[in-house]
């Protein structure tokens, strides 16, 4: 009953700044957990940063706090993240996903929606 469609990714150089935006669509009342998530090649999918609903809690992993921010618009039914002093290994697939029953919201496997990826790349 949800989906999600992400945009927003691209190249960029060191240092530069993108934003990706995920808009949600369908069903969208009662969701837990919005978050982002990315996925190098050879690597485990890892959260990025997440919003907890209910209480409006955010959340970043230790290798992008400062650096990265989560967002929404509540009118658009859109979560961002805003991704600044972008550095060579933030280079991979971004998701947006969404937790739509009560629980946590710092594993991948809690998530049962997903946007389709798109990717960052970051150059030297």
């Amino acid at each position: 009953q949800v989906q999600l469609v992400e945009s927003g990714g691209g190249s960029v150089q060191a240092g530069g700044s993108l934003r990706l935006s995920c808009a949600a669509s369908g069903y969208t009342a009662s969701r837990y957990c919005m978050g982002w998530f990315r996925q190098a090649p050879g690597k485990e999918r890892e959260r990025v940063a997440h919003i907890y609903k209910r209480t409006g809690s955010l959340s970043y992993s230790d290798s992008v706090r400062g650096r990265f921010t989560i967002s929404q618009d509540n009118a658009k039914n859109t979560v961002y993240l805003d991704m600044n002093s972008l550095k060579p290994e933030d280079t991979a697939i971004y998701y947006c996903a969404a937790r739509t029953v009560p629980g946590g919201c710092f594993s991948r496997n809690e998530y049962d929606y997903w946007g389709q990826g798109t990717q960052v790349t970051v150059s030297s």
